[in-house]
């Protein structure tokens, strides 16, 4: 009997060079912003000609956000149609947030881990007597089904939970979530922010109704720009008060008195779309789909073993989960409140990590090496003996 041939390892080298930024640096914050590759450059220079030499590119323009679509939902095995593009995922929460109460239920049940936009959208769309919202508290960053059971109620309409967190990187079992909240008549929608372009999902296997996700982190876009995917036989049972001219059957019937909605996902667009950053995002979700979900994730699971093992042997505090199974692409390493401190004199030294409360979060990718995680280490120490010298600098000084 033949063996399986083992899956092929990825090559950070091979990439190295469409990032510019890495001639110089060491970019371990991709949590908060990936870095520019020649990729999305130059089609940012694609837009910018078409501005030059035509002055008003319309369906060109459209139909590069129709491409980024389509490149989003090949990413979590959907059907373009079925995909809302947006300017942030403030604006798929809140466009879904105004469709409360639906299916006659009004209570939404998310955690205090959320990235605060997350809660603070299902509290603005609840004001009133329009909803209610519950946030379910854990102790280790995990939220399975037994831990979020006792929150719902007869009345709720949808469950929100993140797949990655922001802060300790903790993973979501999405389909045991999702199972539990169709048991109890409710929807689930799922924050892949931290996890899509280094965590591989797909949305019908998971069972998920709704996902939203940002362009500029893992997916190696800009700002800007998210998208929301909305399961299928969903879509037409949401009337979302938040809406935009892009969200009609035909935005260029320009009637302002009359309001429908198009069909699946795109009832969810707003006003004019976020053209610029959609040629960024179609670019840099195709360097992703280059190198291959699967791949990415393995390689940073092994990167992740490293920067835990590298932390412990130099008496660094691992904020989240020590499995790389149960986590995100991001390692926390708790700091005290000198985070922002540590971050700032480490981008002055050529290694970019991100700072979050009272942790840095070192987040490899696609063209991370093993030598800039031994580097990146070595610099945090260096910086941790200079906060020593110099004092906290969260202190007034005396």
């Amino acid at each position: 009997m033949t063996p399986p041939m083992a899956e092929p390892a990825l090559r950070p080298e091979e990439y190295r060079s469409r990032f510019p930024i890495l001639a110089h640096t060491i970019h371990l914050g991709n949590c908060s912003q990936g870095p520019l590759s020649l990729d999305v450059r130059e089609a940012l220079e694609r837009y910018q000609q078409s501005l030059l030499s035509e002055g008003m590119a319309w369906e060109t323009w459209v139909g590069e956000v129709q491409e980024a679509r389509g490149e989003f939902a090949r990413l979590i095995g959907a059907a373009p149609d079925d995909v809302a593009v947006l300017s942030c995922v403030s604006d798929a929460i809140s466009t879904i947030a105004s469709c409360l109460p639906f299916r006659g239920r009004r209570h939404v049940v998310t955690t205090v881990d959320e990235f605060p936009t997350v809660g603070q959208g299902w509290l603005a769309g609840a004001r009133g007597d329009r909803g209610e919202v519950s946030f379910a508290r854990s102790a280790d960053g995990f939220y399975p089904p037994a831990l979020i059971e006792p929150y719902l109620r007869s009345d709720t309409a949808l469950l929100s939970v993140h797949l990655v967190s922001y802060y300790t990187a903790a993973r979501q079992d999405a389909r045991a979530l999702a199972q539990l909240a169709h048991d109890h008549g409710a929807l689930l929608l799922v924050d892949a922010y931290q996890a899509l372009g280094t965590l591989a999902f797909d949305v019908r296997e998971s069972d998920v109704d709704i996902l939203v996700c940002g362009n500029l982190k893992y997916l190696l876009g800009l700002p800007g720009i998210a998208f929301m995917y909305v399961r299928p036989e969903l879509s037409a049972e949401l009337q979302p008060a938040a809406t935009g001219w892009f969200g009609r059957v035909n935005p260029f019937h320009f009637d302002a008195t009359h309001l429908d909605f198009a069909p699946g996902g795109r009832r969810f667009d707003m006003g004019t779309p976020p053209i610029i950053a959609a040629y960024a995002a179609r670019a840099g979700m195709r360097l992703v789909r280059e190198a291959g979900v699967p791949t990415i994730e393995r390689h940073v699971q092994t990167l992740s073993r490293q920067v835990m093992a590298g932390a412990i042997e130099r008496d660094l505090e691992i904020a989240g989960p020590l499995d790389v199974t149960r986590k995100g692409a991001a390692t926390a390493l708790r700091v005290g409140v000198a985070s922002a401190w540590l971050e700032q004199w480490l981008r002055a030294r050529g290694v970019i990590v991100s700072a979050r409360a009272d942790v840095l979060r070192i987040a490899p990718h696609l063209f991370t090496t093993r030598e800039d995680i031994t580097t990146a280490l070595d610099r945090l120490v260096e910086a941790r003996d200079a906060l020593a010298r110099e004092g906290d600098p969260a202190q007034p000084a005396r």
